[in-house]
């Protein structure tokens, strides 16, 4: 006669695995719950603190925070100081985002379209070599290259080219003593530490353009830039308008930049820290800091009935 097969005792993983195997969602529940808890109280909870505090106000004698609703604080964003602030941020995010766009497209087609083994590593190296140095490093170079005695005015100065250098300052608004400190300046620097952010979507959206869309249009007629047009451009769209987000939010909310280069003019997230931390009118600052939200919130809900995202 033989023996019955005698089975271990089933421990407790091995009961968690039997639950999870027949439960699936709540494997996904538990594996999801730590971040969706996170994001919801440290992230969404700041946020709504935040924006409870725009609506109180600090009393202009004393200088404390009336903790009473009121829209008063919204009220002096429009002054020609603050509002000042708002569009000197708009405008410059504004200048940023298209620069990246135009110099960021024809690397991201090329390397979509061209670069193949190797030169594909090279182009991914290129592009994300510049992220992983220190940002700090990388703003204070820029302000040495840019100084009065940086290898610009060197190379201006060895090539007799300093009249378009002083012709470029001498531009209203925009000019300034030198590149440096100037609105100029403020920008080469935003565009060449955002320009990846840019590529890195671009070149995935050109990617997913089937050829035979390309060869399709070639074979009925269309010149290259009807195909550009036609063809190229709004299948990649949505690796523009997602490259754009991330360089027009990153340039509202930048107050790191504009402190060390540039005039002293006053960003929107120069305003932020300055309000929350020296001035300590904490309802300004989160005032403020409601603008580029809601600046986004209006960019994307028009991005989506455009219909950029459709092909996400």
């Amino acid at each position: 006669m033989t023996a019955p097969a005698i089975f271990p005792e089933r421990g407790l993983a091995d009961r968690l695995t039997a639950t999870f195997w027949r439960r699936p969602n709540l494997l996904l529940i538990l594996l999801i719950a730590p971040p969706l808890i996170w994001l919801g109280v440290v992230y969404l909870g700041s946020l709504a603190a935040l924006l409870w505090q725009s609506f109180y106000s600090i009393d202009e004698f004393s200088g404390v925070v009336k903790e009473e609703f009121t829209l008063k604080t919204y009220g002096e964003l429009l002054r020609p100081s603050n509002f000042d602030i708002i569009l000197r941020t708009l405008a410059m995010s504004v200048a940023v985002t298209l620069a990246c766009a135009v110099i960021a497209f024809p690397i991201a087609y090329f390397a979509a379209r061209y670069a193949r083994g190797r030169w594909k590593a090279v182009f991914y190296l290129g592009v994300l070599l510049p992220l992983w140095s220190s940002y700090l490093v990388k703003v204070y170079a820029w302000k040495m290259i840019l100084s009065k005695e940086g290898i610009i005015g060197w190379v201006a100065d060895v090539s007799h080219t300093n009249f378009a250098l002083d012709a470029l300052l001498a531009l209203p608004v925009i000019g300034g003593n030198s590149l440096s400190t100037s609105y100029i300046g403020t920008w080469m620097v935003f565009v060449y530490v955002w320009l990846p952010y840019m590529i890195l979507p671009m070149q995935a959206a050109l990617e997913r353009v089937p050829t035979t869309m390309l060869e399709a249009s070639a074979d009925l007629g269309a010149t290259r830039g009807q195909t550009f047009r036609t063809v190229i451009l709004p299948l990649a769209l949505p690796g523009v308008i997602a490259g754009s987000i991330f360089t027009f939010s990153l340039t509202m909310g930048d107050y790191i930049i504009p402190k060390i280069i540039g005039t002293s003019a006053r960003s929107i997230g120069m305003a932020v820290s300055e309000f929350q931390g020296t001035a300590g009118n904490l309802p300004l600052a989160a005032a403020f800091a409601v603008v580029p939200i809601v600046i986004m919130v209006i960019y994307l809900a028009l991005a989506k009935r455009a219909g950029a995202f459709d092909a996400l």
